[in-house]
C-alpha cells in the first residue's frame, strides 16, 4: 500500500504553493521575473501581496523582501540562469538579473554585472514561474516589475509604474499617474484618469478613454491607436508604424511617425499642432469652425484641404495661410505621401 502511495506522488504534478506577504510604506515595488502580475484595489494601509507558486519546479522559486534603493520590496525570481516558461510555446528571451532579484533598473548599475536568465517555452531548464495578485490600497505609489508573462491593472486608484520586459499588458480603471515601459508586448489602456505615459520597445499600443493633463504614447516598432483622449497636451510617436487617433480634444498636439500613415480627428480648438509623417500619408479631420494659421508641406503626393484658406505662400509641394481668425497654429510635413486637411 504504501509503495502504491509512493508511486501515485511521484506521477502527481506538483501542486500550486500559495503564501501572501504585506509591504508598507509610501513607496513599494513588486518584483516577478517570470509568469503573471495582477494587481487590484486593495484597502487598508498595506500593499497585500499573494504568490503562487507553480510549474514542475516549482518548490525553487524564491520570495525575497526587504529595503532595496530606498523602496520596501517584494522580489519573486528562480535562481537559475535558464527557465522554462510554458506559456511562451516557442519563442525565448533573455533577462539580465541582479543577485537580489530585481531587473529592468539598467541607470543604477553596470548591466555586465548581471547575471543572464534565458527564459523559454520549453527546452532544458527549471519550470518554475509565479501567478502574483497585488492589492494596492487607496493613494499608494507602486512599481511593478514583469520579465516575461502577463501584467493586469485594474481599478488601481494611486500613482502606478508598470515595467516589463517581455509580456503584454493590459490596464482598465486606473485613477492617478500612470506609467508603462515595455520591452515588447502588446499594451492595452481604457479608461485611465490621470496623466499617461507609454513607452514600448515593440509592440502595438492601444489606449481609449483617457482623461488627464499629458498624455505621451511612443514606440518604436508598433501602430498606435487612441480615442477619446482629453488632455492639454499629447503626443505620439512610432519608429515604424501608423497614427490613429479618433475624438481627440487637446490644445497641444504633436504626432511623428518615422514610417507609417497618420490620421487625426481633432474635437477641440487647437493652439499648437504638429504633425510629421517620414514616409506616408497625413489627414488631419477638424471641426468646421477652426481657426489656426496652416502650414503644410509634402515631399510627394500634395495637399488636400475642403475649407477655405487665405494662403500667404503656395509652391508646388508647400502651402501656408489662415482659416478663419487664424488663432491656432497647425503644421502638417510628409516626406512621402499626401497631405488631407478635411471638415468633420
Amino acid at each position: 500500500m504504501r509503495t502504491a502511495l509512493a508511486l501515485l506522488l511521484l506521477s502527481t504534478p506538483a501542486l500550486a504553493q500559495s503564501e501572501t506577504r504585506t509591504l508598507s510604506g509610501r513607496d513599494v515595488s513588486v518584483y516577478n521575473l517570470v509568469g503573471t502580475v495582477r494587481a487590484v484595489a486593495g484597502t487598508g494601509r498595506e500593499v497585500s501581496v499573494q504568490v503562487t507558486r507553480r510549474g514542475a519546479d516549482a518548490g525553487r522559486v524564491r520570495i525575497e523582501s526587504g529595503t532595496v534603493r530606498g523602496r520596501e520590496s517584494l522580489r519573486i525570481f528562480v535562481p537559475s540562469d535558464r527557465i522554462v516558461y510554458p506559456d511562451m510555446r516557442r519563442s525565448r528571451t533573455e533577462i539580465r538579473l541582479h543577485e537580489d532579484g530585481t531587473f529592468n533598473e539598467g541607470d543604477w548599475d553596470d548591466w555586465r554585472s548581471r547575471d543572464r536568465v534565458r527564459i523559454s517555452g520549453s527546452g532544458d531548464g527549471l519550470e518554475a514561474y509565479a501567478e502574483v495578485v497585488v492589492s494596492v490600497p487607496r493613494g499608494q505609489r507602486i512599481s511593478l516589475y514583469l520579465g516575461v508573462g502577463r501584467m493586469d491593472v485594474s481599478n488601481v486608484e494611486g500613482d502606478v509604474l508598470v515595467d516589463v520586459a517581455a509580456a503584454e499588458v493590459e490596464v482598465v480603471g486606473v485613477k492617478g499617474p500612470l506609467s508603462l515601459d515595455t520591452g515588447s508586448g502588446r499594451v492595452s489602456v481604457r479608461d485611465v484618469t490621470g496623466d499617461l505615459t507609454v513607452d514600448a520597445g515593440s509592440g502595438t499600443v492601444n489606449v481609449a478613454g483617457v482623461k488627464g493633463t499629458v498624455v505621451n504614447l511612443d514606440t518604436g516598432s508598433g501602430t498606435v491607436d487612441a480615442r477619446d483622449i482629453e488632455a492639454r497636451d499629447f503626443t505620439a510617436e512610432t519608429g515604424s508604424g501608423g497614427v490613429r487617433v479618433t475624438g481627440l480634444k487637446a490644445p497641444n498636439v504633436r504626432v511623428e511617425t518615422g514610417s507609417g500613415s497618420a490620421t487625426i480627428e481633432m474635437l477641440s480648438d487647437v493652439e499648437d499642432m504638429n504633425v510629421e509623417s517620414g514616409s506616408g500619408g497625413v489627414t488631419l479631420r477638424v471641426p468646421a469652425t477652426l481657426n489656426a494659421e496652416i502650414e503644410a508641406e509634402s515631399g510627394s503626393g500634395g495637399f488636400h484641404t475642403d475649407f477655405e484658406i487665405v494662403t500667404w505662400q503656395i509652391g508646388r509641394n508647400h502651402v501656408r495661410g489662415r482659416i478663419g481668425a487664424g488663432k491656432g497654429r497647425i503644421r502638417l510635413e510628409s516626406g512621402s505621401g499626401s497631405i488631407r486637411l478635411l471638415k468633420i
